[in-house]
């Protein structure tokens, strides 16, 4: 099978339900919105607004985390809210699940236009939830589609969208520096923070990565940790050279790469119904 073959076949694996997107930036970057594209442009913004020492330039998390303890977290609160305030514009691939509606979707970016492609329907979403500020054991928070707060993602429905990251927009939370992190990397390996309805839905299906990169740590060991326990046989569309960490995952998860850029998945969708 060529590449692309491989890609449509995943695709319909997703439209059929029997396969779970999991979606990076690389996806966000398909709008046509000025919000950032990627963990470095991410990154660049936080840097033109708050100058970070060497050490801490270029890795996202390091100048979160000095923002933070510089200059508290509402400032780094402020700073991304701000930059992914407005509209993206639309994106294709998030118009598409909201149509198609698999069991369940993951989305790894900050932004919330998935959120934003869904109407009506049966479906919620589950996010993570930094501990900044909290004064209780709290990993991650439900909600149901009108943003009302619920104890837990609901079985019943038809699409649950788990954002581990959280998002960044007001009144909601993400995890961004390594002190929101520290505590949710000490228990990932046990599954502590992932939400039990997204264990139960991974469940016997593999996933198909869009949009991802794998040359960071810290996505390595969420990719990882989420896909624990699930169905194997995944497939990620990565276009061009990676890098020898890269390969070492795939290998490890056995992912069989599509050297495709994520913008062939548009010519390979199911058109819209009329």
């Amino acid at each position: 099978m060529s590449d692309m073959d491989i890609l449509q076949a995943a695709l319909a694996e997703v439209e059929a339900g029997t396969r779970i997107p999991y979606l990076g930036a690389g996806v966000s970057a398909l709008s046509n919105g000025s919000a950032p594209k990627s963990p470095a442009e991410l990154c660049a913004v936080i840097e033109a607004q708050v100058r970070v020492p060497k050490r801490a330039r270029g890795n996202l998390w390091s100048a979160a985390q000095y923002v933070e303890s510089r200059k508290f977290r509402a400032t780094l609160a402020d700073i991304v809210t701000r930059a992914f305030d407005g509209d993206e514009g639309g994106n294709p691939v998030h118009g598409w699940l909201a149509r198609v509606r698999p069991p369940m979707v993951v989305d790894t970016w900050y932004d919330d236009g998935l959120l934003k492609a869904h109407e009506g329907g049966s479906w919620g979403w589950v996010q993570g939830w930094s501990r900044n500020g909290e004064w209780i054991e709290i990993w991650t928070k439900a909600f149901a589609p009108d943003g009302t707060e619920l104890e837990a993602p609901d079985p019943s429905w038809d699409t649950l969208v788990y954002k581990p990251h959280g998002m960044a927009r007001k009144g909601s939370s993400f995890l961004l520096s390594d002190s929101d992190y520290v505590e949710v990397l000490t228990e990932i390996d046990i599954q502590t923070p992932i939400p039990q309805e997204v264990r139960a839905r991974r469940t016997g299906r593999g996933f198909l990565f869009l949009g991802c990169r794998f040359d960071d740590q810290m996505l390595r060991i969420f990719a990882r940790q989420i896909a624990k326990r699930s169905g194997g046989n995944h497939v990620a569309v990565i276009e061009g050279e990676i890098s020898r960490m890269e390969r070492k995952f795939l290998d490890e998860l056995g992912i069989l790469r599509v050297n495709l850029p994520v913008s062939a998945v548009l010519g390979a969708l199911a058109p819209e119904p009329a």
